[in-house]
């Protein structure tokens, strides 16, 4: 297992960083922040783009910025973190959980169709592991029921289903630059838009509303405390400028994985959908074996991380905060129980890899709960 792209030169992220802090302390810090938002409008191929302080901030923002608000309705899957419905419950908004077919991580819309009520606001699609959904599909389904989309994209820098990116379906598109993204800042995030109207809005919101949309007063309403620190819209523009190799990295890494346990015993990679570009955030594998969530768990006790082994990944609908008697999401369930997530940093080099297929490979020979 040789021969990875090699890792993109981070001296660039560090002469960034001191050039950034060169200029503080700026309260407004506003330069910096501009210069990188025009690049991420230029780079995901929208009009605006508005540089938040978390991937959870960029959904707050953009579900208020599309007017989610107090008993509004929100379908998410419940194949989810709990981050992605935490926004609509501070807006006052009811999160309602769908299934997800396990056949292909999408959406089940019948699901959804049986859940939407003349309250139902909006819906927001999560890219989880970067994979996407059919975006044909999503706009159908929305146009029907007369549902805003917005897209929690923030495992999905770089995906492409139809031609169409992760974070251009709908009305707006969050992603997360926190470190473990392919495009990390330490901490922060950004939304995509096209609607003047919707980026002034979340400009707004995201600095306690002291710069209103044209019309309004400043502090007329709350917002956050929002903003995206020099520091990190300086690395992340930085990493900006890596992305394609950061992604062409990430794209070899889960391809050599994924060739070297094809021997392994009860392990069937999963692999991208219909005209799918996937980034290949995490590699995914379905677990033909016994028991297999607590596979995953062992696993993550050998130095193997994922999302269920290592984070104990449930479906969302199953948090005590979110059990409100809705029907179950089993399909959900089925996912989470039986997929491989395994977490990748662009550090992991060719030694790491033969390390976690060789460990894999091992111990799923010997497994027998």
């Amino acid at each position: 297992m040789t021969g990875l792209p090699p890792l993109p030169a981070p001296a660039s992220l560090g002469d960034s960083v001191l050039a950034a802090l060169a200029g503080l302390p700026d309260p407004t810090g506003t330069d910096v922040t501009e210069r990188f938002e025009d690049a991420l409008g230029r780079a995901f191929g929208r009009r605006y783009a508005v540089a938040v302080s978390s991937g959870t901030t960029a959904l707050h923002a953009a579900l208020s910025a599309v007017g989610v608000g107090p008993g509004d309705e929100v379908l998410l899957p419940a194949l989810t973190v709990i981050m992605s419905a935490q926004p609509v419950v501070q807006l006052g908004a009811i999160p309602v959980f769908v299934d997800s077919d396990p056949e292909t991580l999408d959406l089940d819309y019948a699901d959804a169709a049986a859940k939407v009520t003349f309250r139902t606001r909006a819906i927001v699609p999560v890219h989880l592991w970067g994979r996407m959904g059919d975006p044909a599909r999503l706009r159908a389904f929305a146009a029907e029921h007369g549902l805003l989309v917005v897209e929690d994209a923030a495992q999905a820098a770089g995906t492409t289903r139809a031609g169409i990116p992760a974070g251009a379906v709908g009305a707006a598109g969050c992603f997360s630059t926190k470190d473990g993204k392919i495009l990390w800042s330490g901490e922060g995030g950004f939304v995509l838009c096209d609607d003047p109207d919707v980026a002034a809005h979340l400009r707004a919101v995201r600095g306690h509303w002291l710069t209103p949309p044209p019309g309004g007063r400043p502090q007329e309403r709350l917002g956050l405390a929002g903003r995206m620190p020099v520091l990190s819209a300086a690395l992340a523009h930085a990493n900006l400028a890596r992305l394609p190799a950061l992604l062409e990295r990430r794209r070899a890494q889960t391809a050599r994985l994924l060739d070297a346990l094809a021997p392994a015993r009860g392990l069937v990679p999963l692999r991208p959908g219909p005209e799918e570009s996937w980034n290949h955030y995490a590699p995914l594998l379905r677990i033909d074996l016994p028991h297999p969530r607590a596979f995953a768990e062992h696993l993550a006790a050998t130095g193997v991380p994922s999302s269920t082994g290592s984070f104990r990944l449930v479906p969302c609908d199953t948090r005590p905060m979110f059990t409100t008697g809705r029907a179950p999401c089993p399909g959900t369930a089925r996912i989470l129980d039986r997929t491989l997530a395994i977490v990748l940093t662009e550090r992991d080099d060719e030694h790491v890899l033969e390390r976690y297929a060789a460990t894999i490979t091992r111990e799923a020979a010997a497994w027998r709960p």
